[in-house]
């Protein structure tokens, strides 16, 4: 299974076959592996690789790697699906209207200054707010997990990987990269 860690750049496009396809663009640099985890020693079977000061686990057969080893974007091919993780694009603290999906108050008969708000928030029998409730809060900074990104491209001179569509958060953020596990096939 291949893996790797890099920084989101941007978004553009390209074109393949006389069509513009859009993708996001990491700069992977090489990870080294700081880290083995044994099944003897630890219970589980992981290396945890490393670049800059960020860090991540991923499992895999450790059998391959050993401590200071390196991590390149050569293990990555055009058309490989893979799953990409970051974390989203922070808002701060949002209404109903824009955390939610809402749809807001009428204009008219008798409404005044409560056009955004959430309206109702349930019974009086509870004598409390359910959890769950959908309200007012804080917005994004969520680790969101994308799968089946087609690799559109690697550069393997400049260490980039181009994504096909969109990449969870926003620029110059962490994401993980790693393959599809294969249906069947023992990691």
């Amino acid at each position: 299974m291949a893996f790797i860690l890099g920084r989101k750049l941007k978004m553009t496009q390209i074109w393949k076959d006389g069509k513009v396809v859009p993708v996001t663009v990491v700069l992977a640099e090489p990870n080294k592996v700081s880290l083995v985890r044994t099944k003897e020693k630890d219970g589980y079977e992981s290396i945890q690789v490393a670049l800059g000061r960020k860090k991540r686990e991923f499992k895999t057969d450790i059998s391959k790697f050993s401590v200071g080893d390196t991590i390149g974007v050569d293990a990555f091919n055009e058309g490989d699906k893979v799953i990409v993780s970051g974390i989203t694009k922070g808002r701060g603290f949002q209404g109903v209207v824009k955390r939610h999906g809402f749809g807001g108050g009428p204009k008219t008969h008798g409404q005044k200054n409560r056009h955004r708000a959430p309206g109702s928030i349930g019974s009086t029998a509870f004598q409390r707010v359910l959890k769950g409730r959908k309200m007012a809060g804080h917005m994004g900074m969520d680790r969101v997990t994308t799968k089946n990104i087609v690799i559109a491209g690697v550069d393997k001179e400049n260490n980039f990987i181009l994504l096909r569509g969109s990449v969870p958060g926003m620029r110059g953020v962490m994401v993980e990269i790693k393959n599809l596990p294969i249906a069947g096939k023992k990691q």
